[in-house]
């Protein structure tokens, strides 16, 4: 994975060094010209919080929903997930070049959220196994085409070295709201019961989708000029003679690893439910469990937003798919003492936290303003394949061999992406020198 300039042999050869304007067409200093932290940089962040929230709060219960109410098993969830995950990526692709109009992003961003919304809580509604699948798969359709404008649009708030704080602010705040989620429905789903925790998750993305109205007016307001509708095109050959294709090796390897969070939660489950406790209590743990997960990542993200500045995405990046090794090892561990999933969840959380805000700021980084829109959109989509192959392969192992050997699987695809960032720096400091 490269990340920037020569000046800095541990980022690679392949992108400017921060500072320079070399291929960069994006400001170079915040909107006041001193800080970086502005009220858009903050409300971009709290849109990710808000619609995080909301959304948690039913994927928190999505398990039992789907085991208890509807009667599927993990093969089914596996399933819901993988091609919900997968649509997701081919909706960030296709809003990656709408997302390079600085025009549309606002627009795409709010419907993005609030359609997200909407798709959610009406999953509280449903019946049938089917009707879940569909509607979570149009409210992840959503959260893929405003990805792409979220990210450009916050590109566009900060100068070029704080790129990296500025992606762990929107994932801290991503992280955060999965927090207040999974907690908000483990307070309330013994009261309420499912299926009124999943309609009231449209509450909270309500608020998401004024914080980006925020963002959006600050963003317009740095705009030197309006300038032209841009036009609409992939720009492969671009994004690959910018060396992103060589990037996305190692994050490819991950994703093939990254298991939908849903089956962390049943795996914590099922093991809290075969040590004696009740369905609701062993339900209820794994959310919580789920919860300091999310604070994890949140942590995460903003330590690791502040390496990259100082260091680069690569390393990074790696740390957080060693750290998701020994996480999946804990899952993996046929024991029900609610400690080793602890650790195991808080492991995992600071992986995800580390990688994504790496894979993200790589991007930035490593693009020009007219095509990081693009890029957003193919790092979606890499993101998605993997996971639909990460969840529906887990699925499968799980529900016909073994859950123990599934997370085994997945480990041994973190572990190949930590290998694959040692062989591309290597291959990329060879070309240099």
């Amino acid at each position: 994975m490269t990340a920037t300039g020569p000046e800095r042999p541990d980022r690679g050869p392949d992108v400017p060094a921060a500072g320079s304007d070399e291929g960069v067409d994006a400001p170079e200093a915040g909107p006041d010209g001193t800080r970086w932290l502005t009220p858009g940089v903050a409300s971009v962040g709290a849109a990710s919080f808000f619609s995080d929230a909301g959304h948690e709060m039913a994927t928190s219960v999505l398990p039992t929903f789907l085991s208890a109410t509807l009667g599927a098993g993990p093969g089914a969830l596996g399933a819901i997930e993988g091609v919900s995950d997968a649509l997701i990526g081919l909706t960030k692709l296709a809003g990656g070049p709408l997302s390079n109009d600085p025009r549309r992003r606002a627009q795409l961003a709010r419907g993005g959220y609030l359609l997200t919304a909407v798709a959610t809580a009406a999953i509280g509604l449903t019946t049938a196994v089917w009707q879940v699948a569909g509607l979570r798969a149009l409210a992840w359709m959503s959260r893929g085409i405003r990805s792409p404008a979220r990210d450009t649009l916050l590109v566009s708030l900060v100068p070029r070295e704080a790129y990296g704080r500025a992606a762990g602010v929107e994932r801290a705040g991503d992280n955060a709201g999965a927090v207040a989620g999974p907690l908000l429905a483990a307070a309330l789903v013994g009261v309420l019961g499912v299926r009124h925790v999943i309609l009231l998750a449209f509450i909270p993305s309500i608020f998401a989708a004024v914080a980006i109205t925020v963002a959006a007016r600050e963003a317009r307001r740095t705009l030197s000029a309006p300038g032209r509708r841009r036009t609409l095109s992939f720009n492969l050959r671009e994004l690959r003679q910018a060396g992103l294709a060589r990037a996305f090796v190692p994050v490819a390897l991950f994703e093939l690893g990254n298991v939908a969070t849903t089956l962390l939660i049943l795996r914590a489950t099922d093991l809290l439910r075969a040590d004696g406790r009740s369905a609701a209590a062993a339900t209820s743990l794994a959310i919580v469990l789920y919860a300091v997960h999310n604070g994890a990542a949140t942590l995460a993200a903003l330590g690791g937003g502040r390496v990259i500045d100082r260091t680069s995405p690569r390393l990074v990046f790696a740390g957080g798919a060693a750290v998701y090794v020994i996480a999946y090892l804990g899952f993996a561990w046929e024991q029900h003492a609610w400690v080793v999933l602890l650790v195991a969840f808080v492991l995992a959380g600071i992986g995800i936290g580390l990688a994504e805000t790496a894979e993200s700021t790589m991007v930035a980084m490593m693009l020009p303003d007219h095509l990081r829109g693009n890029g957003y959109g193919v790092l979606g989509l890499v993101q998605s394949a993997g996971d639909l192959g990460a969840s529906l392969v887990v699925g499968v192992i799980w529900a016909t061999v073994a859950p123990g050997l599934a997370f085994g699987y997945a480990a041994v695809w973190m572990a190949a992406s930590v290998l694959a960032v040692v062989l591309v720096a290597r291959n990329a400091a060879g070309r240099s020198g």
